[in-house]
């Protein structure tokens, strides 16, 4: 089906040969990660963390303990960086606003019907709009994959477009689900696709109903990131989210970003991982002993 979407996505040079991907990754680790296991490394990941709590059970008054702890921290390691945002379902975003006192932590919400996107266009709209009246920094949603599948890609673009415009000034991250997409030719086509819609990061996973994220999902969507930004000059942030739980986890990840997009990239402002369980384990790498914090 040719159109404008199948046609930009026609001239990417991004590799969607998953063996070669597969090489790549193992080749980056084998040759960076024990040399970036560094103190400097492992504190700038706590501070590109998105702590994240979307549970049933959250509540005005959970999520209200779950930012006290973010003040907290600062009052108690301001030593430390605080982690770059905090993540929570968009009735919640009045909440963290309320609560939040420190300054440099952005409040994201998800938004668009997530986890699965099956909603009315209309609503996953109003959703976006009002978590971004409710305060929200930054607003994270999930890609149509129905539509993407059935390669209707003019109404996976402008459903993203809708939501983007109404982000007004918050940042919209797009989230691919790589663990439904599965081969490096879906995600790079996703990324793609994404980006041209007005995304300003790219997302690996919810986290809920597909395998979360994967080295080789990362690198696919960092090389699109490098392509486009080449192309146009926008730089797009990268997101890695779903099962991210350990320090080493994490520095796979960064190794990712560093190689394919450069350090200019190893920044909260375009560099996120989207965890809850991570935190704590960073900290207790940071300071030598087994912390609970979060």
């Amino acid at each position: 089906m040719a159109d404008k979407y199948h046609d930009t996505v026609a001239k990417s040079n991004v590799t969607t040969d998953d063996a070669a991907v597969k090489n790549a990754v193992e080749k980056i680790l084998a040759d960076n990660l024990a040399a970036e296991r560094t103190d400097k490394n492992l504190r700038l990941l706590f501070s590109c963390i998105d702590l994240t709590t979307l549970k049933s059970t959250d509540s005005p008054a959970s999520v209200a303990r779950f930012t006290e702890r973010v003040n907290d921290f600062e009052n108690e390691h301001g030593d430390l960086p605080s982690v770059a945002a905090i993540c929570v379902y968009p009735n919640f975003a009045q909440v963290v606003r309320t609560v939040l006192e420190v300054s440099e932590v952005e409040i994201a919400a998800v938004a668009g019907g997530f986890p699965s996107a099956q909603t009315f266009p209309e609503v996953k709209v109003a959703e976006t709009a009002l978590a971004v009246e409710g305060g929200a920094d930054e607003i994270d949603v999930v890609m149509n994959l129905g539509n993407f599948f059935d390669g209707d890609w003019e109404e996976v673009c402008d459903e993203l477009e809708e939501m983007k415009h109404s982000c007004r000034d918050s940042r919209l991250k797009v989230i691919l689900e790589t663990g439904a997409l599965k081969t490096a030719e879906n995600i790079r086509n996703a990324s793609i696709l994404a980006m041209y819609s007005g995304a300003d990061f790219i997302k690996t996973s919810t986290g809920k109903e597909y395998p979360g994220a994967s080295l080789e999902a990362a690198y696919t969507m960092c090389q699109c990131i490098k392509e486009y930004h080449k192309a146009t000059g926008r730089k797009v942030g990268f997101k890695a989210a779903g099962g991210i739980v350990t320090a080493e986890e994490a520095l796979g990840y960064y190794c990712i970003v560093k190689n394919v997009l450069g350090e200019e990239w190893l920044t909260n402002e375009y560099f996120r991982i989207g965890a809850s369980r991570l935190a704590n384990n960073l900290l207790s790498e940071i300071l030598g002993e087994e912390t609970k914090f979060f």
